[in-house]
């Protein structure tokens, strides 16, 4: 049920562009902090580079099945499109309102929070300096998006070229200027938990780094040649990340050793103070404040396609379903979704603690989505076996249950190892349920289209 003409997303991106818009988001500022962690659970410099690799390789095989997805369903709603052909409207609602009341604002929130401590370290704005900060960055950055997508399309290449540069400066620095520490000898597991549990823990930490390359799906209606060109974005982008964490790791190991990694709250700022001195801790301010802001800039660019494509096929949010010709941009979408960014922003400054109230009001919601998307490409094969797939996955059935699997790992790992911002999450997805009764009402029938 589309609504005008004028609600085609057109087709302006590049494979550039969504590479830029992949890495973008996923290399954030998880992996200034993370890796302390993976290294304390890891216990050898063998197993932390392990750890990294077989995430990529874990992502590897999520990005098959996404650019499967993608390429044979193009379309602004990402999974939110598959899961509607795939489980029918009520779940695809909820998906979407999942990502507009948890998943896609949270994370922006996340990101906006980090930019603000980083920020206040450089300036403090007083007693609130890091949640003003927060609201300043995302009310930018969704302004800056609304404009236009040529305007955004600059904004996001320009910070995501900058974090690269960024990695890779603190990348050089720990393998030029670190003093070889010795990396092989094991440090105790966060915890106290067994090798096998331990190592676990270390992909949890690994596979959350590496989340958001399958944001790339929300912007396949607007790539050119999406059935060549989606497989080749996402495994670009793959390669690239996969290469900077192994990289980045490889510096941390030269420069403070497993044991130095596994025993610092900020590894980054360790490699840098040892490697650089005093001048380190406002240089890495600056790089992790511009991969926060690179990471929220494309949250915010792929986050409102979704809402758009709620808007687009369910009365209930139809204003969210208007594309503004001019801009390029799905406006309304925008709006709506900044506003309930900073409705999340106060909320994370009344409890004191913002990133870790993100962390974990969205990990579960997002990983049982994450199961069910997998899932979705299996119904489709067998529902639609006759249908023209641009790119299919290799060694199908497999590296779909396999992608299956890891998901529920991560599902079952967010409940256990998050507070009770995990069931806020939980319950303002659930509160979905009223709106899609209304929804119900209103309009009874909402197929999706059989293109």
């Amino acid at each position: 049920m589309s609504q005008t003409t004028q609600n085609s997303p057109g087709s302006p991106l590049s494979v550039t562009d969504v590479v830029m818009l992949t890495v973008g988001v996923v290399v954030g500022a998880s992996v200034f902090e993370t890796p302390a962690l993976v290294a304390g659970n890891a216990g050898s410099a063998g197993a932390v580079l392990g750890a990294w690799l077989l995430g990529g390789g874990v992502s590897l095989i999520g990005a098959l099945c996404y650019a499967e997805l993608a390429s044979t369903y193009p379309h602004a709603g990402g999974a939110y499109h598959y899961l509607r052909r795939a489980f029918g409207d009520s779940l695809a609602f909820l998906f979407a309102w999942a990502r507009l009341a948890v998943v896609q604002t949270g994370s922006i929130a996340l990101l906006a929070f980090v930019f603000g401590d980083y920020a206040s370290e450089l300036w403090s704005l007083g007693t609130y300096s890091s949640p003003l900060y927060a609201a300043t960055a995302a009310t930018v950055l969704t302004v800056l998006h609304a404009v236009g997508i040529r305007l955004g399309k600059g904004v996001q290449r320009a910070l995501t070229a900058a974090t690269v540069a960024g990695v890779l400066v603190l990348a050089a620095a720990g393998l030029f200027l670190g003093s070889g520490a010795p990396s092989g000898g094991s440090s105790p597991a966060v915890g106290g938990s067994a090798p096998g549990g331990s190592f676990g823990m270390a992909m949890v930490f690994v596979l959350l780094t590496y989340g958001g390359w399958n944001e790339a799906a929300y912007v396949s209606a607007e790539l050119r040649n999406v059935g060549r060109n989606m497989v080749r974005a996402l495994l670009l982008s793959i390669g690239l990340i996969t290469g900077l964490y192994v990289l980045v790791n490889v510096a941390y190991l030269r420069g403070l050793g497993v044991a130095g990694m596994s025993g610092s709250d900020a590894v980054a700022a360790a490699l840098m103070r040892a490697t650089v001195g005093p001048v380190g801790a406002s240089l890495l301010s600056l790089l992790v404040a511009a991969a926060a802001l690179s990471s929220a800039s494309a949250t915010i660019f792929t986050g409102a396609r979704t809402s758009y494509a709620l808007g687009d096929d369910f009365s209930l949010f139809a204003f969210l379903g208007r594309w503004r010709e001019r801009s390029g941009t799905p406006a309304n979408a925008l709006w709506v979704q900044g506003a309930v960014v900073l409705l999340l922003v106060g909320l994370g400054a009344f409890t004191r603690d913002g990133f870790s109230s993100m962390v974990d009001y969205t990990a579960p919601v997002f990983w049982f989505f994450f199961f069910l998307t997998g899932v979705a490409l299996l119904v489709l094969r067998r529902r639609n076996p006759d249908r023209q797939r641009p790119f299919e996955v290799p060694l199908y059935p497999l590296t779909p249950l396999a992608f299956c699997a890891a998901s529920l790992y991560m599902l079952w790992s967010s409940l256990a190892y998050t507070g009770v911002g995990a069931l806020a999450g939980v319950a303002v997805l659930l509160g979905g349920v009223p709106l899609l009764l209304v929804q119900k009402r209103r309009q009874p029938q909402a197929t999706p289209d059989s293109h």
